[in-house]
């Protein structure tokens, strides 16, 4: 199911909470091998002496050593106001941004973390990153990519500081597209910490920063040039925690405008690097193969059956946008849709001849690269590297392109094994979030169906059962019983055991039946304020 979540930390000193960081402790105990907890000793003096050095480094220019890195041509941006935009709590800043108007559009000036200056390849903090492949969060706590020195300190584009970044600048036209690119190294400073619900509070009520007024226009610019590209994203909300008294309850969080808007610019970022690496002939993409015909015609079939056909004149990213997760059907065909966004990798190519035929993320409907968050993710920083070269016209380091095969297999290794531990953290989550509820019926929506199956070598089968979507509070079950996808249905939790993340849910009424709302329609719990 659509598990997204965000802000999921317990309040402190509730009985929940320690419930949770209990069962967060025996988790990581269990991950422990799998999992890189700590940082070893040599990677946190190695982090230090690479922070002791941002004073100079920050502010180096051509011909300059930055962190044994020579001759780096870095240009000083301190006198462009930028500012970041992220959730309030974070410290692990990876972009700044400042937007303008121009004769004949705009221009994007967006800085991200020049990480690379502090993990030198081959170094102790770089074999660390490669254990680790992305930050890890969990409903507590969080397992860092990189020691907190610098992820949260020197190297993270905190207000008022001198930071390292690179700086891309895009020209956009009057409509939103791009018309040209560059890339450079330069000293910013971000002169504002900007988090997205006072931005959306301020533009709603007619005021705001002026760049964050620039970034709603340009993003909703670049959401229309999606729709005619054919790109599609999946419109769910988030889950997050609110305290209960001891207990702490889930809800629904809409995302905001502003917040898909400064996604629009990360994509654009995105679509500019994978370009520059196409044309450069090196790089690492991100892809994702276009959606089986078999698949697209099982979801039609799914779409008509619920209600909501997927016309042949539709775009699918366009029928996607149309859905409404608060309707139990549209929650259920949010829900398949995942099948048709499947295959996601990472593909290195070090010659031209070794690009992939298909070089497009098919979701976004075009050539695709992360490279807008290397304090948390490993193959940005890379990637940043290699566009950096290609935007200057020259070749990459040799050591640079050797090391580009291996980091497609460390991003997947590490995702599978943090992915794991992610799941099962929110798991944990939303069965303390659960406990107060204990013999309570519920409305809930069918998601997915499945037919009973036999067991093997003496192993018992399992029924046939159904996996439901609650909308208050915003879990996910699967009961033994059967319904249609799209579906309200009835259920009643029938116990809970939070230190192990487990919920027993069982049928409270037959499927359809009058207490539990009709097929295609939100049953009684969804006429609350999301």
């Amino acid at each position: 199911m659509l598990h997204r979540p965000v802000s999921l930390h317990a309040p402190r000193g509730s009985v929940a909470a320690d419930v949770i960081s209990q069962g967060i402790d025996a988790l990581l105990e269990e991950y422990r091998e799998q999992v890189p907890l700590e940082f070893l000793a040599e990677v946190l003096a190695e982090a230090e002496r690479a922070a002791s050095r941002a004073g100079t480094s920050a502010g180096a220019g051509a011909g300059s050593t930055d962190s044994g890195q020579t001759d780096i041509d870095r240009s000083d941006r301190t006198d462009i106001p930028f500012v970041t935009l992220d959730p309030e709590s974070s410290t692990d800043l990876d972009q700044a941004m400042y937007l303008e108007r121009t004769d004949t559009g705009y221009r994007v000036l967006y800085a991200i973390a020049d990480v690379p200056l502090f993990v030198e390849l081959g170094s102790a903090l770089d074999a660390e990153a490669r254990r680790r492949g992305a930050t890890v969060y969990l409903p507590d706590r969080r397992i860092p990519l990189h020691p907190e020195v610098l992820s949260e300190g020197v190297a993270s584009l905190l207000p008022e500081q001198d930071t390292p970044a690179f700086v891309w600048t895009f020209e956009l036209d009057a409509a939103g597209i791009v018309t040209s690119v560059d890339l450079e190294r330069a000293t910013v400073r971000s002169v504002a910490k900007l988090d997205y619900d006072t931005v959306q509070q301020q533009l709603d009520a007619g005021q705001g920063h002026p760049t964050m007024q620039l970034l709603q226009e340009i993003g909703d610019l670049r959401l229309q040039q999606e729709a005619e590209r054919g790109g599609a994203s999946l419109n769910v909300p988030e889950q997050e925690v609110e305290a209960e008294g001891d207990h702490v309850r889930l809800t629904w969080r809409d995302l905001n405008a502003i917040e898909e808007a400064n996604a629009q610019i990360s994509l654009m970022t995105g679509m500019a690097a994978a370009q520059l690496m196409i044309d450069g002939g090196a790089g690492i993409l991100r892809t994702m193969p276009p959606a089986e015909p078999k698949a697209i015609a099982r979801f039609r079939r799914q779409t008509q059956v619920l209600g909501t056909p997927w016309e042949e004149n539709v775009a699918y990213g366009d029928f996607l946008r149309s859905l409404d997760w608060r309707d139990a059907a549209h929650l259920a065909l949010l829900n398949q849709a995942t099948s048709l966004f499947r295959g996601a990798s990472y593909v290195a190519f070090t010659r031209p001849e070794e690009l992939p035929e298909d070089p497009a993320q098919a979701a976004i409907a075009a050539p695709y690269a992360h490279a807008t968050a290397p304090l948390r993710r490993l193959v940005d920083r890379f990637v940043l590297l290699v566009c950096h070269a290609h935007a200057r016209g020259q070749s990459p380091d040799p050591a640079l392109l050797a090391a580009l095969e291996k980091i497609p297999e460390a991003m997947r290794s590490t995702a599978t094994k943090a992915g794991e531990l992610e799941r099962r953290a929110i798991e944990l989550v939303e069965t303390a979030a659960l406990e107060a509820w204990v013999g309570e019926e519920f409305d809930a929506s069918v998601i997915e169906r499945r037919e009973a199956s036999e067991g093997k070598n003496g192993n018992g089968g399992a029924p046939t059962r159904v996996e439901v979507q609650l909308i208050d509070p915003p879990v996910t079950a699967w009961v033994p019983m059967d319904a249609e996808a799209g579906q309200v249905v009835r259920v009643r939790l029938e116990s809970v055991d939070p230190r192990k993340g487990k919920a027993h849910f069982v049928p409270a009424g037959p499927a359809g039946a009058d207490a539990a709302g009709t097929p295609g329609t939100a049953g009684a719990t969804t006429a609350q304020s999301y």
